[in-house]
């Protein structure tokens, strides 16, 4: 069983979803796709696995201790960047984007839209793949490698740190440099750099 700590590495088939804010207040769900790293500012927490776990139950109202749910924002999403592993190099953005909304008109809040239209996050999702350059975020023009995480969908009504209960903000990864609105790519290498601390209420 792969348990998060201070010395977890990134490895092949377990997925993990943690949450960071950027400078202004911005909160970003942050999908590891196996291979993303996790800032040690996360790693040191002993109970992070646990946070984490609440933390989606949370986003996904499937909490039975942290309730009331805030209201939906209602706003909208814009697709930024996309797997090329996971949606194919010839895919059209509008046609992503048309399935993106029809999985939220049928699942609602089980939808990954749903976390961008009434939630209000960012979404950044890893590089994934099964070697190297197999994958690649479609609609960047730098470079980019496994563990890397894209901007996948931009909100139109933002969250904050108030979204979340008093007792699970401390798992949220704070930034003091980047802009959600501006950094499409967040290197994977540079994590630590990015979040050095986690908030505190």
């Amino acid at each position: 069983m792969n348990t998060l700590n201070i010395d977890w590495k990134p490895e092949f088939g377990t997925i993990f979803t943690w949450f960071s804010m950027d400078k202004a207040g911005r909160i970003a769900v942050m999908v590891n796709n196996c291979f993303g790293d996790l800032p040690k500012a996360l790693l040191i927490k002993k109970d992070i696995e646990f946070l984490l776990d609440a933390m989606n139950e949370y986003i996904w109202e499937e909490s039975a201790l942290h309730l009331p749910y805030p209201k939906e924002k209602k706003g909208s999403f814009e697709l930024d960047l996309y797997s090329s592993w996971r949606y194919g190099q010839g895919e059209s953005r509008e046609n992503i984007t048309a399935g993106l909304k029809k999985d939220f008109e049928c699942s609602g809040r089980y939808s990954d839209a749903n976390l961008s239209i009434n939630k209000g996050f960012f979404q950044y999702h890893a590089v994934e793949g099964s070697t190297e350059g197999e994958d690649y975020p479609v609609g960047y023009e730098g470079e980019s490698k496994m563990g890397d995480y894209f901007r996948f969908l931009i909100p139109t009504i933002y969250a904050s740190i108030e979204d979340f209960p008093l007792e699970l903000r401390h798992a949220v990864a704070v930034s003091n440099d980047i802009d959600f609105t501006e950094k499409r790519l967040i290197e994977n290498d540079k994590i630590n750099h990015y979040f050095p601390k986690c908030y505190s209420n």
